[in-house]
């Protein structure tokens, strides 16, 4: 499995490559601008890209979806309570979901909260995490559709039940690393330890 992260854009967005060394197949996760830069990648590892998936509707994650999907055709992917905030979606995510990428078999798992319809992204010990965990933080929750009960019940409910292993990949680089893991941001995240684990 390659995993590269890239940064992109002007607001300090990470951009995921993914892709199936086997069969050469690719999906790019919140490809937020620097679209030759993105259709680079792609070539130096020969993989055609499959799908382009949002973790969330906001256009500092979606920005890119248009000019790489012109360039590839590539599906455009993202929960269906976000769909109305990017153009051109071709594929609406529910929680469960599974994305096939080559011989990759990627989770949708929905967690509410930074807004409605906000993903998380979880294979083989990989979890994408968007605008809803960051490393030492999480999502802002005053934007519209914003709910930051909700968003610590996602992260609860929905993530600290995987692995603490779990490599932790972020949506924006602002933290102190660029990933980290679970374990670690239940023992350095004061929204876990201070909140989350208090509920």
């Amino acid at each position: 499995m390659i995993i590269e992260q890239i940064l992109v854009g002007h607001m300090d967005v990470f951009c995921y490559l993914l892709g199936c060394e086997r069969e050469k197949k690719a999906m790019y996760i919140d490809p937020a601008g620097d679209t030759d830069r993105l259709l680079e990648r792609l070539k130096a590892h020969n993989l055609t890209l499959e799908y382009i998936v949002n973790t969330h509707g906001h256009p500092d994650h979606t920005c890119g979806n248009a000019d790489l999907q012109k360039a590839t055709g590539a599906k455009i992917a993202i929960h269906e309570r976000d769909a109305s905030m990017a153009p051109h979606v071709d594929v609406k995510l529910h929680d469960g979901d599974r994305l096939q990428i080559g011989s990759l078999n990627m989770e949708v798992i929905h967690t509410p909260g930074h807004t409605p319809g906000a993903v998380c992204l979880f294979i083989g010990g990989h979890l994408f995490t968007g605008d809803t965990l960051f490393v030492g933080a999480v999502g802002r929750t005053d934007l519209r559709g914003g709910d930051f009960g909700s968003l610590l019940m996602s992260i609860k409910d929905k993530l600290l039940p995987l692995p603490p292993d779990t490599v932790v990949w972020p949506g924006h680089d602002y933290g102190d690393r660029p990933s980290s893991t679970l374990a670690h941001e239940c023992e350095t995240n004061p929204y876990i330890s201070d909140f989350i684990l208090q509920i």
